[in-house]
């Protein structure tokens, strides 16, 4: 009997789906518990910062987030109305400006992650979670491997 399993590309397309659709359904979830009405794209500026370090230009987050320069500046502009980070201009380049996240946004940080472990803590009652973090290795080595081999 031949083997019907689906060609090797199919399920790696059906991968990408599924990952594709995890993500727009827990984004919808996190924008509604996100405190002070800020939008997870927003929260993912402060929890950047907050991981990996400040002191990055508009540009380099824009390429981080494969977003436009000019969204990264109306996310920038909105953070920092907030007061959640500072934008100053840089020592090196006085024509450009660097990013710095503000104790209130540390704060935040801490806020919006805490609003969200109510969902958290539900679905690991729910679903088999230990199960599911065995895949978690493979998925950062295919973050990693697209990252690197984005353009630009």
């Amino acid at each position: 009997m031949p083997d019907q399993s689906p060609p090797p590309k199919d399920n790696l397309f059906n991968l990408f789906t599924e990952i594709g659709i995890i993500n727009q359904l827990m984004m919808a979830e996190f924008n509604q518990l996100m405190p002070d009405g800020v939008h997870i794209s927003h929260f993912g500026v402060i929890n950047h910062l907050c991981r990996v370090g400040d002191g990055w230009t508009p540009l380099r987050l824009a390429n981080a987030f494969q977003v436009t320069k000019a969204t990264m500046t109306n996310t920038v502009a909105k953070l920092s109305a907030r007061g959640l980070i500072e934008v100053r201009a840089n020592p090196k380049d006085g024509r450009s400006k660097l990013i710095f996240i503000t104790p209130k946004g540390r704060v935040f940080q801490k806020q919006a992650i805490a609003s969200l472990q109510p969902t958290l803590e539900k679905m690991s009652r729910e679903l088999n979670l230990e199960a599911m973090m065995k895949i978690l290795p493979q998925l950062e080595i295919l973050r990693r491997y697209l990252d690197n081999s984005r353009a630009g």
